[in-house]
């Protein structure tokens, strides 16, 4: 299996790894850092708050990775990539895919884990100029019980035509690159609040969303201050749910305007 190492970089912790026979995973689209409306730098916030979620494994959309302007509009903005920064308070490992890139800047998708991260690869599933989207693979090593867990983070179009065209191209990275044994997160902003990806990822491919798994029926997690769609999802292959909820209230309606979505497995 070949993996392609671009656009970022590992953040490296000196925090031990112990076996694990349980993963808290936690996945958001973070709206860059910004709060819902634009207004403030909340990144300082969005990191306390994932601190204090305690999860293993975090998939992140819309992640910052540059930006000239904002960097010299907010005090505080940080120096290195929103990526890095999180999973520096963290003592994460990182890796960051930029999809959308422009004069002033660009940002992606991130996976932050306490697991280390052995290969990774980002692939652009861009199907329009207005919507630069692309799939970021990871694969975490560590204690033996976990070994070979792959991770996959995604931003699916708005557009229906564009998206079923993008949860095939998921199909085949994960046909391609992830072993049928292996256990598989796949996590992120689907934009689909239609649930096209159910037939696709769910019937053909055997893979669980969490909540249809535990609650019947997926999350509704945008907008965070009163959830009404189902935008965003947690799928996983050889691995159990245990639990899955939402992020709501006070902090995480104030942090983007997705609420975050949670789930425990195990192995």
């Amino acid at each position: 299996m070949v993996f392609v190492k671009q656009i970022s970089r590992y953040c490296m912790s000196t925090a031990l790894v112990h076996p694990l026979r349980h993963l808290r995973v936690l996945s958001l689209n973070m709206h860059k850092g910004l709060s819902p409306l634009n207004r403030k730098l909340i990144i300082h916030e969005l990191s306390l708050a994932l601190q204090q979620e305690k999860p293993d494994l975090v998939f992140l959309q819309e992640v910052q990775g540059f930006h000239q302007h904002r960097a010299r509009r907010f005090e505080h903005w940080p120096s290195a990539g929103q990526a890095d920064f999180i999973a520096e308070s963290m003592a994460f490992r990182a890796v960051y895919g930029g999809n959308a890139y422009y004069t002033h800047g660009h940002h992606g998708n991130a996976i932050l884990s306490h697991l280390p991260i052995t290969a990774w690869r980002n692939t652009d599933i861009s199907h329009n100029r207005l919507e630069q989207r692309g799939i970021l693979h990871a694969e975490l090593g560590g204690p033996s019980d976990v070994t070979g867990l792959h991770a996959l983070c995604v931003h699916l179009n708005l557009l229906a035509g564009g998206r079923r065209w993008q949860l095939k191209r998921l199909r085949e990275e994960i046909e391609r690159h992830v072993p049928p044994d292996a256990p598989l997160v796949v996590a992120g902003d689907f934009n689909d609040w239609r649930n096209d990806a159910r037939q696709i990822l769910v019937e053909e491919f055997g893979l669980q969303e969490v909540f249809e798994t535990l609650h019947g029926k997926p999350a509704r997690s945008f907008p965070a201050r009163l959830p009404l769609m189902t935008l965003d999802r947690i799928y996983v292959r050889n691995l159990s749910v245990t639990a899955a909820r939402i992020g709501q209230g006070h902090p995480w309606k104030q942090l983007s305007d997705h609420a975050p979505l949670m789930a425990e497995l195990s192995y």
